[in-house]
């Protein structure tokens, strides 16, 4: 009887995520709320979690106290099994500077390696919505016996400017790795899409330990310096993300996964939420997604004060908001949230904690936390006047940050 292996996660959550500005002004990228109830980082997490792979560390860096305390606060394991999830902030043990990159992350924090002494690691990414059951990709990667595998997923070509490109041959191997290059190979026989890596990494520790420690070359980034390496010496090996199965999802799940590295990106995924039948489903109580769960009262829908009727489709409305005869469609209210009378709130995303008063439209909106929006307010109508106040993304979704004063 096979012997499961020893699994250390190491989650790389120190990115600044300079795209999703305004958003990551004060806070971690992967920080950054999400659906209204989670973080970006507990799509992570709870693939992890529902695995069974509960020794997690996640490196953190830039504006990292929000994701500190949602971590520490959200994410505790039981210690009589010796489960964690531990934030790691830069430890400089190279000097006085920032990580250099994610492979310069890791080599900074071998200690916790040395530690562990696991047999296998993954090195997954923080900010990415998807399911997947990371066990299946590490019995490919034992099974192939490579020193790292890579999972991977077809794009659009003309995404695929913004990702590490594989070029594989039948048998997974990897061959070539174009990280984020102009003109990307695409998949044999389809020359429509190109595979792109998803940043997410399963290593044999020796690998990873020596790859990442420097000796002639000093490797600092994982897709751009790391795997290229590995591919050169014939030990980079492929998995199809697209045949991952998770219990309780629906074909049209599977090979789910979105970078939300943009404004646009983030609208986007958040807005595949709220159809009748989603792309990505948040109900799925076989493989849940996990978060905290503040003691905050259910939501309530009901009349304004003058008896204006609430009006609500195609939205998800999350614990302690309220609609008071307002008007929501195709909109995710955060918890927390105050809809007023006779204010339209449309294809639009609330953090927590914003207000919405009397008679305010909100159309393709951003709105960040304790934002209060005035009585008549109009944004997202007036793309010209909404451009010289505001943030807004290359598709007209205008952002406001967080604790925005109008004047």
């Amino acid at each position: 009887m096979a012997v499961d292996p020893n699994v250390l996660v190491i989650v790389l959550a120190g990115g600044e995520g300079k795209r999703l500005q305004p958003l990551t002004t004060d806070r971690a990228k992967p920080a950054v709320p999400f659906a209204g109830t989670y973080r970006m980082i507990d799509f992570a997490l709870s693939n992890f979690a529902n695995a069974g792979y509960r020794k997690i560390v996640v490196l953190t860096q830039y504006k990292s106290h929000s994701l500190d305390r949602h971590i520490t606060q959200t994410w505790r394991f039981s210690a009589m099994l010796d489960d964690y999830v531990t934030p790691v902030p830069a430890q400089m043990r190279r000097g006085p500077f920032w990580f250099q990159g994610s492979a310069d992350a890791i080599y900074q924090n071998l200690n916790l390696i040395h530690d562990e002494k696991p047999d296998i690691v993954c090195v997954f990414g923080a900010d990415h919505i998807y399911r997947m059951d990371p066990r299946q990709m590490v019995e490919e990667h034992i099974a192939n016996g490579a020193g790292v595998t890579v999972a991977a997923i077809p794009v659009p070509k003309h995404e695929a400017t913004e990702f590490g490109v594989i070029e594989s041959d039948e048998d997974g191997k990897i061959v070539d790795f174009h990280e984020k290059s102009a003109s990307p190979p695409t998949m044999p026989g389809d020359d429509t899409r190109c595979l792109a890596s998803m940043g997410n990494y399963v290593f044999n520790t020796d690998t990873l330990i020596d790859i990442v420690t420097p000796d002639e070359n000093q490797y600092t980034d994982l897709g751009g310096d790391v795997i290229p390496a590995l591919t050169a010496s014939g030990d980079a090996r492929v998995y199809d993300f697209s045949k991952n199965v998770v219990p309780g999802q629906d074909d049209r799940e599977q090979g789910y996964w979105r970078d939300v590295g943009t404004l646009d990106a983030f609208f986007h995924a958040n807005m595949d939420l709220i159809a009748a039948v989603p792309v990505f489903n948040l109900y799925n109580d076989k493989w849940p997604v996990f978060t905290s769960r503040k003691a905050l009262p259910p939501a309530k829908v009901s009349r304004g004060r003058g008896g204006e009727p609430p009006f609500v489709d195609d939205s998800l409305l999350c614990q302690g908001s309220i609609l008071s005869g307002g008007h929501v469609e195709r909109s995710i209210i955060g918890p927390g949230c105050f809809i007023d009378h006779d204010a339209h709130v449309t294809d639009s995303i609330l953090f927590p904690g914003v207000r919405v008063e009397a008679g305010a439209r909100l159309h393709r909106c951003i709105i960040d936390k304790n934002v209060v929006v005035p009585a008549w307010t109009r944004i997202g109508l007036e793309p010209e006047l909404d451009r010289e106040k505001f943030t807004v993304s290359d598709e007209g979704i205008v952002v406001l940050p967080k604790d925005y004063q109008f004047t």
